[in-house]
């Protein structure tokens, strides 16, 4: 079966995500950045917010155990929109064609569910195009959990085999496929749009 649906991920497919160049902003210094990295594991820190743990509850048990970062962990999140960049090159120009033709698009993203809602509010025109987006932190799973797909292909209404998965994480895709997904893994918009062309969805 061939996919009439695309599914995209959020994050370094449809728009950058950069936390580094936001955290050197912080702290300039590079041994300091790294020790408060470190300290306070914040990458898997971060994937609890992803997996739907409330930012003020988290971010007030860090900072009650590293009281120094406070200030750093509350920056976190009033200025997390800081870590998010410009469409990825060429990506929204596919989005608009695809919308064009008629294709349904959809996607799921690992993303709190505290930040989900300024970011796309701010995106609301682009992010109409989408007749639905399932988001990790609302839902409270991850991906590549395969009951956040499951969910997904039950709200939007597709069987595995009408889907199109695309994500910038090898994991992700896998596990998309795991269920019955077509899955892309993206490296950039060129070989996106090769892919799309050889499944007649442009």
């Amino acid at each position: 079966m061939k996919p009439t649906a695309v599914i995209f991920d959020v994050g370094n497919v449809l728009y950058g995500w950069d936390p580094d160049s936001f955290l050197i902003r912080q702290i300039a210094d590079d041994e300091a950045r790294m020790r408060f990295i470190e300290d306070v594991d914040l990458w898997q820190w971060h994937e609890s917010l992803d997996g739907g743990r409330p930012f003020d509850e988290a971010a007030a048990e860090l900072s009650e155990k590293f009281p120094a970062y406070a200030d750093l962990i509350s920056a976190w999140g009033a200025r997390f929109g800081e870590t998010i960049k410009d469409p990825v090159p060429e990506v929204h120009a596919i989005v608009d064609a695809l919308d064009a033709r008629g294709t349904a698009l959809y996607a799921i993203t690992n993303f709190s569910a505290d930040f989900w809602t300024p970011f796309v509010t701010r995106e609301h025109e682009f992010f109409s195009r989408f007749r639905d987006i399932v988001v990790s932190g609302q839902e409270k799973m991850l991906k590549p959990d395969p009951a956040l797909y499951y969910l997904a292909l039950h709200r939007f209404g597709l069987k595995p085999g009408e889907a199109l998965f695309v994500d910038d994480r090898e994991i992700n895709v896998e596990g998309a496929e795991a269920v019955g997904m077509h899955g892309h893994l993206f490296t950039d918009a060129g070989n996106l749009r090769l892919r799309l062309e050889a499944d007649g969805l442009l």
